[in-house]
């Protein structure tokens, strides 16, 4: 364990009650996440204090810092794709990743109180949600108005009292911030959910559950190589496979790897150990309990 505490050892030194944080504002599909990252890790707490920070990176230096115990990250959502500034962040941070939670992303149209659906001529929101909901902004005429996130669009809304504007954010935003909701489930397709990340200082306690491994590697530019360094995966189910551009080299390219499977399997240790073995760079950037379901 690298002498690195475990996450029951930081649960212990803090009586149980955990803080974790994520981007956007109270209300966000971010802090859903960080609602029940912890259950779904497996770590045991008291209860959880959410955080919300401005960006990813500040996510990251709260719990590098300790700030924070905790920190959510979305990585990938399955309509959009990969959320790269997440991704790049992985590899160039010390944390470990320790576990995962699915979000289901169930877009709310919602106003100020007393407010009709007719009488809305702006639609405002993060842009990913905008583009999400297409169809019902098409329906009603809306012209939609690009901010920084969903649930910040919300409690802005309610600060400023615009009665010819809604916002799309979650149900439990217009809960928060006294809004009503006049439309439900407005996303184009319903098959919309976000996988976040736990991230924490500390080591995970091994368990038996079943476990993803995530990996990044790069290899040398040489024709064929990177074919050969994928073939020691073979046989194992990889779940995801992406490639990055590197920042720190121009035309190479960082590979991002996600494994199901526990690396105290023989066969997945191997595969590991070969892998390590072949690349210029790899790191492991975390083996956690796999999400067996969504929340939300």
């Amino acid at each position: 364990m690298n002498g690195q505490p475990s996450v029951q050892a930081q649960e212990q030194a803090t009586g149980g009650h955990l803080t974790v944080a994520f981007q956007g504002n109270s209300g966000a599909y971010g802090e859903i996440a960080a609602l029940h990252a912890l259950s779904s890790a497996g770590v045991p707490h008291a209860g959880v204090t959410t955080r919300g920070y401005p960006t990813f990176h500040e996510v990251a230096r709260a719990v590098e810092q300790g700030e924070a115990d905790y920190g959510a990250l979305p990585v990938e959502n399955s309509l959009m794709g990969a959320i790269h500034q997440s991704i790049d962040l992985l590899s160039e941070t010390e944390l470990h990743v320790i576990g995962e939670v699915v979000v289901r992303v169930s877009h709310c149209l919602m106003a100020l109180p007393g407010v009709r659906l007719e009488d809305v001529r702006r639609v405002v929101s993060q842009q990913p949600a905008l583009d999400q909901c297409t169809g019902l902004i098409r329906k009603y005429g809306l012209q939609p108005v690009a901010a920084h996130d969903t649930a910040g669009s919300a409690k802005d809304l309610a600060a400023r009292g615009a009665r010819d504007e809604a916002v799309i954010a979650s149900a439990r935003a217009a809960e928060l911030y006294g809004l009503d909701i006049l439309a439900r489930e407005i996303e184009d397709e319903p098959f919309n959910y976000t996988r976040f990340m736990l991230l924490s200082r500390h080591e995970p306690v091994p368990s038996d559950v079943p476990h993803k491994i995530s990996l990044v590697f790069a290899v040398r530019h040489t024709p064929g190589f990177l074919v050969e360094t994928l073939s020691e995966l073979r046989g194992l189910n990889l779940s995801r496979i992406e490639s990055r551009p590197r920042r720190d080299r121009a035309w190479s390219y960082l590979i991002y790897v996600d494994i199901e499977g526990h690396p105290q399997d023989p066969q997945v240790a191997q595969a590991l150990a070969g892998v390590l073995r072949k690349a210029s760079y790899a790191k492991i950037i975390g083996s956690y309990p796999r999400a067996l379901e969504t929340v939300g």
